[in-house]
């Protein structure tokens, strides 16, 4: 490595005249030098005096200091369950298989919002929304000694669905764990992809001790529907895409339940353009992000009361550190402004997205979001529109009404 004195023999006063040369030489290895240590700083192996470091409190953040007469150099060093090598070679495994899904505009949402959006529509993903991108990830990530035992997972609907027509391509058995009051429609798609129904009680406790029982009884790869890295870097195919098919797009909002969707988006975004902005949506009747955003800290709530049935679950370990560090607000929105944000995608957009799906718009016609000085900047903004697979007899009775 290198000591302080190498650095500066090339300006030491008084000493002999040098061929200048020699400085073209010297100065090729030293560039040579420095390359090769920030290529290796993570090694751990500078000699001591040569290297300052310094580590966070947070365990899942650390940086390296290096100084070079005067100058500090932070290389951030953290380690979250995704990046963007593992979320390109996730879009390389399952381009295949999923749907490159449009982005869609509308100058008369932009003339009521104000802002130029670009809806990306995942309601148009195989399966009826984003989930099929990791779900399709985990499974083909695979073994063929572990896929043959199958995969199993518990989900509310959409996770459920996209693993259930994954393992299907790839020929193998799902066990879903559905909670009893999930939407009608998302569960028809399970059994209709060949996916086993095994039910459980709404809680989430009950849902993971369920999906563990069976775990136990088959002995299938658990496929969690947000805490994982294979589902996180699938999830991160969007923003690859978005930022491909609209690559002036300053500010992406996303819905926000355990946050696998959003992790991938923001680790992939953040990536390629770290002055992105990346806001999070979610319903005040499940605030869970909102308010661990706020104290820094996971928070769970005993119970949550939204029409959003696809974001009523709570931060994972893996997706809480991105959420943390990336995501750079969450706006809450009621019921009323989702169900109104539906209603324009319906009548305007001509596109059939559930409250899940919509609420991304909400939170762009909300006046907390309006009226926020910090985002006056946020111009072009792109929405993932991430499901659906709305249950249509509520729709048609509420019509009836």
């Amino acid at each position: 490595m290198f000591g302080y004195g190498s650095l500066y023999s090339l300006h030491r006063p008084n000493r002999r005249r040098i061929d200048p040369s020699s400085y073209i030489v010297r100065l090729s290895n030293l560039i040579g030098v420095l390359v090769s240590t920030f290529r290796h700083l993570d090694s751990h192996q500078l000699e001591k005096g040569k290297r300052r470091r310094r580590r966070s409190k947070n365990l899942s953040r650390s940086y390296t200091f290096v100084r070079i007469r005067g100058l500090k150099m932070e290389v951030n060093k953290e380690k979250y369950a995704a990046d963007l090598s593992s979320i390109e070679a996730a879009r390389a495994r399952i381009s295949s298989f999923i749907h490159k899904t449009p982005v869609m505009t509308s100058e008369s949402l932009d003339a009521i919002s104000g802002r130029k959006l670009f809806f990306k529509c995942e309601c148009f993903q195989k399966g009826g929304a984003f989930k099929f991108r990791g779900a399709c990830n985990a499974i083909f990530s695979l073994d063929d000694q572990q896929a043959a035992k199958g995969v199993v997972t518990h989900s509310s609907g959409n996770h459920a669905a996209a693993l259930a027509l994954a393992a299907k391509l790839r020929g193998i058995p799902a066990y879903v764990v559905i909670p009893k009051n999930a939407p009608q429609c998302k569960v028809r798609n399970v059994v209709r992809y060949g996916g086993q129904v095994i039910w459980s009680e709404s809680t989430m406790q009950s849902r993971e001790e369920t999906a563990t029982k069976v775990l136990q009884e088959t002995g299938a790869a658990l496929i969690h529907p947000f805490n994982d890295g294979r589902i996180i870097s699938g999830q991160g195919t969007i923003s690859l895409e978005l930022l491909e098919q609209s690559p002036q797009i300053d500010t992406i909002i996303v819905p926000i339940s355990g946050g696998g969707l959003i992790s991938g988006v923001a680790l992939a975004a953040k990536s390629i353009n770290p002055a992105i902005r990346i806001l999070a949506a979610e319903p005040k009747g499940a605030n869970d992000a909102a308010q661990s955003k706020a104290v820094g800290r996971i928070v769970t709530l005993t119970e949550t009361n939204t029409v959003a049935d696809g974001l009523r679950a709570f931060l994972g370990e893996l997706t809480w550190p991105v959420v943390r560090d990336l995501v750079d607000d969450i706006i809450t929105v009621d019921d009323t402004e989702i169900i109104d944000a539906m209603r324009l995608c319906y009548e305007i957009l001509k596109v059939a997205v559930e409250p899940s799906g919509a609420i991304g718009l909400a939170a762009v016609l909300s006046d907390s979001f309006r009226n926020n000085p910090a985002w006056k900047d946020c111009n072009q903004i792109g929405i993932i529109l991430s499901g659906g697979n709305v249950d249509l007899q509520v729709l048609w009775n509420s019509f009836r009404k």
